[in-house]
């Protein structure tokens, strides 16, 4: 069963904007403890570059996004999202969100790591041209 739905991506410009959606089909958004947006850049490892634990509203960023990434939630739409501002060329790649069934620490090391995650979605492809 679908839980997790991206959407958003696309090809976008350095310097431009975008935002990503996460679709929570199954459940309501607080049936999870936490959703998180992960990154695979070509030829690189999944890396978590967000997250917003839904138990205490914490919202957590890898350094490398801080300052240009923002997550939110909207319980009327059901959704995540991840708004990314001066995107760059390395910011390009499939970005998956992830829901979390089991309380995670609101810390970013745990937040933003993989293995806390139990749902993923497909992927929603970023591409950025300079």
């Amino acid at each position: 069963q679908v839980q997790l739905v991206e959407s958003g991506g696309g090809l976008v410009q350095s310097g431009g904007s975008l935002r990503l959606s996460c679709g929570a089909s199954a459940h309501t958004l607080d049936y999870y403890y936490a959703i998180g947006w992960f990154r695979q850049a070509p030829g690189k490892e999944r890396e978590g570059i967000s997250g917003i634990n839904l138990s205490d509203g914490s919202l957590h960023y890898a350094d490398s996004v801080k300052g240009r990434f923002t997550i939110s939630r909207d319980d009327t739409a059901n959704a995540v999202y991840l708004e990314i501002n001066n995107v760059k060329l390395e910011d390009t790649g499939i970005y998956y969100c992830a829901g979390a069934e089991s309380p995670i620490p609101p810390i970013a090391q745990h937040m933003l790591h993989w293995a806390g995650y139990d749902y993923w979605g497909q992927g929603t492809q970023v591409t950025v041209s300079s």
